[in-house]
């Protein structure tokens, strides 16, 4: 006898790939319950339960975004009410203000704050700790990481270091200057797959089962 298989879908999550870390971002999601979509053009946005914008160096993320037509899709998925995760780069592009800009560099303008590149220092000297933040503790990496020097409406402060604001959230929105995923704490993109299910009701993977007698 052959039991009922009931198979549920996993949140599609993109994790945006023109520059920077990506891979890293890729295993923490297959390890939260989500299939992982590379996003390399406006194509490859459709049908997203969340998205992931990854560290790396924001003016190119930013040139990159422009050049391939991204910017504006993106944003309005964002604004939309998409679950976001942007962690380092990402909390750039999401900032309506930039302190300190490259030369021509823009971001999306997503969320009421203002960042400043590079807050803490040199790639010399990067470091590791564990960040308290309203998820629970987060062992982080701060790899030359921004930090928010101002917090517009309705912005909510997640997370400080050494009394800085490291980690804001607004509605689905969460963005944070350090980088989970190369420390492997999964609590973060827990709780980004966590809220793709309870947005779009996406079921939870059920095992599927043989009866082989």
């Amino acid at each position: 006898m052959n039991l009922q298989h009931s198979v549920g879908r996993r949140p599609r999550v993109g994790v945006l790939a023109l520059q920077g870390g990506v891979a890293e971002h890729v295993r923490m999601l297959e390890s939260a319950g989500a299939q992982a979509v590379l996003v390399r053009r406006p194509a490859h946005l459709t049908d997203l339960d969340g998205i992931v914008l990854p560290g790396g160096e924001s003016s190119t993320i930013d040139r990159l975004l422009r050049l391939f037509g991204l910017a504006d899709p993106l944003r309005a998925l964002i604004t939309g009410g998409l679950p976001t995760l942007a962690t380092c780069a990402g909390m750039v592009l999401l900032a309506e203000a930039i302190q300190d800009p490259a030369p021509d560099q823009q971001s999306l303008g997503i969320l009421p704050i203002t960042v400043q590149r590079n807050a803490f220092g040199a790639q010399v000297v990067s470091e590791e700790a564990l960040v308290e933040t309203v998820d629970g503790p987060v062992r982080a990496a701060f790899i030359r990481a921004p930090i928010v020097i101002e917090v517009g409406r309705d912005v909510e402060v997640t997370a400080r270091h050494r009394g800085r604001i490291v980690g804001v959230r607004r509605a689905d929105v969460t963005a944070i200057s350090f980088h989970p995923e190369l420390t492997g704490d999964p609590t973060l993109h827990a709780q980004l797959v966590s809220r793709c299910r309870t947005r779009d009701d996406v079921a939870a993977p059920v095992v599927a089962v043989s009866d082989r007698r």
